[in-house]
């Protein structure tokens, strides 16, 4: 499954991020940093999934 997490946060960051925490602050900060720069979202959402 977190595979699966992966490769949806390299598509998609913040829906990665979602599936692993919902909707909390992680959330919130991906969807900053996506806007900010693409690599950093994604950057953020493999270390949130791998993390945990």
């Amino acid at each position: 499954m977190d595979i699966l997490r992966v490769l949806i946060a390299i598509l998609l960051p913040p829906l990665g991020v979602f599936l692993q925490v919902g909707i909390k602050g992680h959330f919130w900060l991906n969807i900053l940093l996506t806007l900010l720069g693409y690599i950093p979202g994604i950057v953020h959402a493999v270390w949130i999934i791998a993390r945990r």
